[in-house]
């Protein structure tokens, strides 16, 4: 079984004896210098009062074993609290010696809830898409991959009708269903005009529209605790109305198996199984709950768990609020073109390998400005060229162009193998990862840093962007979108100080063989991690840039 830090963090609170949670894992690489985990004192006085934490329970500390548990080397009290070390040569060698366990998302026991992922905003055209709009489709095609990962079973509604869009999405590498056929309105049709109330005033209806729907007690029955706007009175039902809700409909009714990943629909299929997310831009989140209402109306199958993911506005330095997701698009690609063109030199528009490259970058660029802020706060975009540098450490050309650096070193290592300069990599288990042994230089190589912080945690995190409260009261639902951008760029900085700092690949010395194995092994884990993380993103590894 691998060692996690939510395990582990378990473990210790549990030997504390009763009480809520105390002990922390620690980031920062001053800190690790000296310890991994931290029971603050004043927590600890909280808990046994001004006396000493009893001996015998940091002596328990120090024993503790068990399935996920992480081998402890060291617990002594100090000034800050009760502060513990791991056996550090212990943990490079179970994590590094099962890196694939590491570098994917830790599947669950059991099933999930069935989970329909609506997302309004692609029922329109690329050049109406607001960028708000772009936010919600980008948040909604992220979260349905961390879902995939874990073996939730996601129904994507809607299926795509606009001739453009099917092509934008895939420029953007967002993974949605392009529609086939259009699902049955009769039976919500003759529903909704039994519920119809009679026009007042001789009102004039718009083309298309069989009437009004008066929603009022079902807001008072459901909303007010719940979160519906108060001010909601009535629905406009409208054909295209009536054909959002079949589609939703019969995304509930009609499960079938996702052949694809090898998922089959939960036993217990009913309405009740499942939750539909509905991924709304916060302009469209009125509408969204008049359709939430007009479903129950109308439909005594609909799900009782409708939940709204309300993403932020996107306001854009320096600009005009006019700008469409189409044009952000170009103008990413074309600062991303220009950047290589000064680069190297030469313009590279009629090379097409190259050209794909800047395409992934264009769209890395996109996705990690649009999600690494919580997807419920407000997003400032600065469209200036800064943010497309691989400098700048918190973008997303960034990070791919550390994903560009990892391969380029192990690309230098199997040439230098294929001339006779070094050997073929030996069996892990081979290894002497005690010669991993930078727990307490100064300055820090890093390779603690890049195993505690980045590689050990990575299916925890996985696991918290893929959860979903689902049983939480109220309307309105939040989700760790952030979370995966955040961590690779913070990974790409702590890989980009250490490769700048240690030569990984030294002289073809036998007695240096040892230290440059565990070093590539170490770095091959942070490969296999980054590349996960990008793939929650929908973007490719990139070789060179």
């Amino acid at each position: 079984m691998r060692l996690g830090v939510e395990e582990t963090l378990g473990a210790l609170n549990a030997a504390l004896g009763p009480g809520g949670p105390v002990w922390f894992k620690e980031t920062r690489a001053r800190h690790l210098r000296v310890r991994d985990f931290l029971a603050p004192r004043r927590a600890l006085e909280a808990r046994f009062g001004d006396d000493q934490v009893p001996e015998r329970v940091v002596h328990a500390i120090v024993g503790l074993q068990g399935p996920g548990v992480a081998p402890v080397l060291s617990c002594a009290p100090t000034p800050a609290g009760l502060t513990l070390q791991l056996r550090r040569s212990a943990v490079f060698e179970r994590v590094l010696g099962a890196v694939a366990a590491y570098a994917a998302p830790t599947v669950p026991a059991a099933p999930g809830p069935r989970v329909v992922l609506h997302c309004p905003a692609l029922r329109g055209s690329p050049c109406a898409l607001r960028l708000s709009q772009l936010r919600a489709v980008l948040v909604a095609d992220h979260l349905a991959r961390a879902l995939h990962a874990h073996r939730v079973s996601v129904r994507l509604v809607p299926a795509v009708r606009d001739p453009h869009m099917p092509t934008f999405l895939q420029q953007l590498r967002v993974d949605w269903p392009a529609a086939s056929e259009r699902a049955a309105t009769e039976a919500l049709r003759s529903r909704a005009l039994a519920e119809l109330t009679p026009a007042r005033n001789a009102e004039a209806l718009p083309p298309g529209a069989l009437g009004r729907v008066y929603l009022k007690e079902l807001v008072d029955e459901r909303g007010r605790t719940t979160g519906y706007d108060p001010k909601l009175d009535s629905c406009l039902v409208t054909e295209d109305l009536l054909a959002v809700l079949a589609e939703l409909q019969q995304a509930v009714q009609d499960w079938a198996e996702d052949s694809s990943l090898g998922l089959a629909a939960a036993p217990d299929a009913g309405a009740d199984s499942c939750m539909v997310v509905h991924v709304v831009s916060c302009e469209e989140e009125f509408q969204q709950q008049k359709l939430d209402l007009l479903w129950w109306k109308l439909d005594d199958q609909a799900p009782l768990r409708q939940k709204h993911l309300v993403c932020g506005p996107v306001k854009v330095a320096g600009a005009p609020g006019t700008l469409t997701a189409p044009e952000y698009y170009e103008l990413r690609h074309a600062q991303v073109c220009k950047a290589s063109a000064l680069k190297r030199g030469r313009d590279l528009a009629q090379d097409s390998a190259w050209m794909e490259i800047f395409r992934v970058l264009s769209v890395a660029t996109i996705k990690f400005e649009m999600l690494s802020t919580a997807p419920q706060s407000q997003l400032l975009l600065a469209l200036a060229d800064s943010s497309i540098s691989t400098k700048g450490t918190k973008s997303g050309t960034f990070v791919m162009y550390n994903c560009a650096r990892l391969a380029t070193l192990f690309e230098s290592y199997k040439c230098s193998m294929e001339q006779g300069l070094y050997p073929t990599f030996p069996p892990v288990s081979s290894l002497d990862f005690s010669l991993l042994h930078d727990e307490h230089p100064s300055p820090p190589q890093g390779e603690w840093l890049l195993l505690f912080n980045s590689i050990l945690p990575f299916p925890d995190l996985l696991s918290q962007t893929a959860a979903l409260p689902c049983t939480a009261p109220g309307l309105h639902i939040t989700a760790r979108t952030e979370m995966v951008c955040k961590f690779l760029v913070q990974l790409s900085m702590d890989f980009s100080s250490y490769y700048n700092r240690v030569h990984i690949l030294g002289e073809p010395r036998p007695h240096l063989f040892g230290q440059m194995f565990a070093r590539l092994q170490l770095l091959r884990a942070v490969r296999e991690v980054l590349h996960t993380g990008l793939a929650m993103l929908g973007l490719p590894p990139l070789s060179h840039i």
